[in-house]
C-alpha cells in the first residue's frame, strides 16, 4: 500500500467531526462526564493518528469513510440552523442540546383574595380577622362558586372551609341583597352558632342579618326571626323542618340561592335522610349547592360522579392532595390500658401532659375574696386535701361515647381538683353554650364532650385531645382529633385502647393512612394515686345517682320511642 499523504487541517477537522456524533450520544448517556476531558481525548486521538503506523492508517481509512458520510449528514442537518464562518469556530460553537440549557420554571405566584375576585370590602373584613392569604381549599373553591357552579370541597380540619363558602355567598349577596338568600345546614347546634358568628364578622361591612335555628331554643323567637327574612339562615335539619311545617306561609325557602351542607358526610348519613328530603322539596331547583367535609364518604363520591340535571354543569370537586386525612403538625399516640384503671391513667396524663403542650398551660383565674374564704366545709369531701392541688393541664378536650360517661368524668375530675366542664346532649342549650364559653376563655382547661363537640368547633390553642372511648366509625376519629393542631399549630392526640378496642384502632389507622405511636406511662407512678382516684370515682357515681341522671336518660328514651 502506498504511503499516505499528509493531512491538512481541514482533513483533520472533518475526521474529528465524524466521531463527534458518537461522542454526542455517549455524552447524553453519561451526563456527568465533563466537556474538557472529551476535547482533550479528541486532540490526543488526532496526534496518535498522525504518528501511527501504516496498518493503523489503513484501519483508520476504513473508519474515515464511514465517519465522513456521517459527517456530511450531520453537516446538512445543522448547517441550516447554525452557520459557520470557519472550521475552528464551527468546532467551538457545536454544542449538544441538553436539558441544562432549558430555562428553569418560574415559581407560581401565591394566590391572593384580590386575584380570586373578592371585593375590597370583604378583603378589609378578612384583614380585620388576620386572614391575608387564602388556603388551598379557599383558592380552589371560591372561583367556581363565584361563577355559579355547584361545589364539593374536601379539606383537612382547620383549613378554612367556612370562609371558602362564606365569601362567595356574601359577595353575591352584596350585588342583590334580599332574604332568605342562603341556607347553611350543620349537624350540631354548636357548629351552627360558630358559623353564624363568622358570617356576622365577615358580613359586618355589608350589614348582613343572620339567624340561628337550632333545637333547644325558643321556637316562637326563632319564628319571629325567620319572619323578618334574614339574609343567612344557619340551622340544624330537624329544627328548620319543624319551622317549615308550622310556618303557615309567613316565610319560605323558595328564593334561596345557596344551600350549604357543612360536615356533609354526617348530614348525608341515614340519621338526617327524612329531614333533608323535606328541605330539598322546599328549595328551588336553580340554587347553588355546596358540600364541604373533611372526610369523603361513598355517598359524597356518588354525588360527585352522578350526571348533572339538564342545563347544569357537573359540580366542581376539590379533593385534598395528601393521602393522610390528619394534619402533619398533629402527634398521634395510643395508650394500652385495662378498662378498669383508665381513670388513673387519665388523671396522671392530665397532671403530667406531654412536654410539647406544657407551654400552653394557662394561669387559673383570680378567685374573688368572698369565694376564697368559703370552701373549707367542702374540703373534707375531696380526697385531694392531703396533698397540694395538682397543676391544671393545658387546654384539653376529652371525647367519650355517652352523655353519662361525660357527666361522670366531669364530676370525678372536679373532685380531683381539676377544673372541667361537660358538653353533651342531656344539657340544655344554655348550659352547652355556657360550657363552651368557659372553655374558650380558658377559665376551665378541660372540656369533656360527646361527639356533639367533634364537628367543626374552632377553639384556639387546644393542646391535647384524649379519646376516652374510641369512636364507632373511623371517620369520627378524624373530626375529633381535628379540634387540635388547627391552622398550622401543633397538637397531641392520645387514644386509650382497652382490651375491647383492638379492631377499632386498626380501622382508624387504615382510614387515616397513618400508624399511631404507642405512649407508655410509668405504671408505678400512675398507681400512686389509686386510692385517691378510686374515692373520686365513688363520689362521682353517687352524685350522678343523687342527681337522677339515669332517670332523665330514661325519659329521653321514652320520648324517642313515642316519636318513632
Amino acid at each position: 500500500m502506498g504511503k499516505r499523504k499528509s493531512l491538512t487541517a481541514d482533513d483533520l477537522l472533518r475526521q474529528l467531526e465524524g466521531p463527534q456524533k458518537r461522542l454526542k450520544t455517549s455524552r447524553h448517556s453519561s451526563p456527568s462526564s465533563p466537556r474538557s476531558s472529551e476535547s482533550d481525548n479528541d486532540l490526543k486521538q488526532l496526534e496518535d493518528e498522525d504518528s501511527g503506523s501504516d496498518s493503523d492508517n489503513d484501519a483508520h481509512d476504513s473508519e474515515e469513510d464511514s465517519d465522513e458520510t456521517d459527517e456530511d449528514t450531520l453537516h446538512k442537518a445543522t448547517s441550516s440552523r447554525e452557520p459557520r464562518d470557519d472550521a475552528s469556530s464551527s468546532r467551538l460553537t457545536f454544542k449538544p442540546r441538553t436539558n441544562h440549557d432549558a430555562a428553569p420554571p418560574r415559581p407560581t405566584a401565591a394566590p391572593t383574595f384580590s386575584g380570586l375576585g373578592i371585593s375590597k370590602a370583604l378583603q378589609t373584613a378578612l384583614t380585620s380577622m388576620s386572614i391575608r392569604t387564602p388556603t388551598e381549599v379557599q383558592a380552589a373553591c371560591v372561583p367556581p362558586l363565584l361563577q355559579g357552579r355547584d361545589c364539593i370541597g374536601n379539606a383537612k380540619t382547620g383549613s378554612g372551609k367556612t370562609i371558602a363558602f362564606a365569601l362567595p355567598i356574601l359577595q353575591k349577596l352584596s350585588v342583590d341583597p334580599y332574604g332568605i338568600f342562603a341556607l347553611v345546614l350543620t349537624p350540631t347546634r354548636e357548629l351552627a352558632f360558630q358559623i353564624s358568628e363568622q358570617f356576622a364578622v365577615l358580613g359586618g361591612v355589608l350589614n348582613v342579618r343572620t339567624a340561628v335555628v337550632v333545637g333547644g331554643m325558643d321556637m316562637m323567637a326563632q319564628a319571629l326571626e325567620l319572619g323578618n327574612r334574614p339574609h343567612i339562615v344557619v340551622a340544624t335539619p330537624g329544627r328548620i323542618v319543624d319551622h317549615l311545617k308550622s310556618s303557615g306561609g309567613e316565610w319560605d325557602l323558595s328564593r334561596v340561592k345557596f344551600l350549604v351542607l357543612d360536615e356533609a358526610d354526617r348530614l348525608l348519613s341515614p340519621t338526617f335522610a327524612s329531614e333533608l328530603s323535606h328541605i330539598f322539596g322546599a328549595l328551588p331547583k336553580d340554587r347553588q349547592t355546596c358540600l364541604f367535609t373533611a372526610t369523603l364518604t361513598p355517598s359524597i363520591e356518588a354525588l360527585a360522579a352522578a350526571p348533572p340535571r339538564p342545563g347544569k354543569e357537573k359540580p366542581f370537586v376539590h379533593r385534598m392532595t395528601q393521602s393522610v386525612e390528619t394534619v402533619d403538625t398533629l402527634k398521634q399516640h395510643y395508650i394500652l390500658v385495662p378498662s378498669h384503671v383508665r381513670e388513673m391513667y387519665l388523671f396522671h396524663l392530665l397532671c403530667n401532659p406531654p412536654e410539647s403542650t406544657v407551654h400552653l398551660r394557662r394561669a387559673p383565674p383570680e378567685p374573688t375574696k368572698v369565694s376564697s374564704r368559703k370552701p373549707k366545709t367542702k374540703k373534707e369531701k375531696k380526697p385531694m386535701d392531703e396533698d397540694e392541688p395538682p397543676e391544671q393541664p393545658p387546654p384539653t378536650i376529652i371525647f367519650c361515647a355517652r352523655p353519662r360517661t361525660a357527666a361522670f368524668l366531669t364530676n370525678m375530675l372536679k373532685t380531683l381538683s381539676i377544673r372541667s366542664t361537660a358538653l353533651h346532649s342531656r344539657l340544655t342549650q344554655r348550659e352547652r353554650l355556657s360550657s363552651l364559653s368557659l372553655f374558650r376563655s380558658f377559665v376551665v382547661p378541660v372540656l369533656i364532650s360527646t361527639d356533639v363537640g367533634a364537628r367543626g368547633l374552632d377553639i384556639e390553642d387546644v393542646a391535647m385531645v384524649i379519646n376516652w372511648d374510641l369512636p364507632n366509625e373511623p371517620e369520627e376519629y378524624t373530626h375529633r382529633v381535628g379540634r387540635t393542631a388547627r391552622a398550622g399549630r401543633g397538637g397531641v392526640a392520645v387514644s386509650f385502647v382497652t382490651e375491647r378496642d383492638e379492631e377499632r384502632i386498626l380501622k382508624i389507622e387504615e382510614r387515616i393512612n397513618t400508624r399511631l405511636e404507642e405512649m407508655t406511662l410509668p405504671e408505678a407512678r400512675v398507681l400512686e394515686k389509686l386510692n385517691v382516684v378510686t374515692t373520686a370515682k365513688r363520689l362521682a357515681n353517687m352524685e350522678l345517682h343523687d342527681g337522677k341522671f339515669g332517670e332523665r336518660e330514661e325519659i329521653h328514651k321514652k320520648k324517642r320511642r313515642q316519636i318513632e
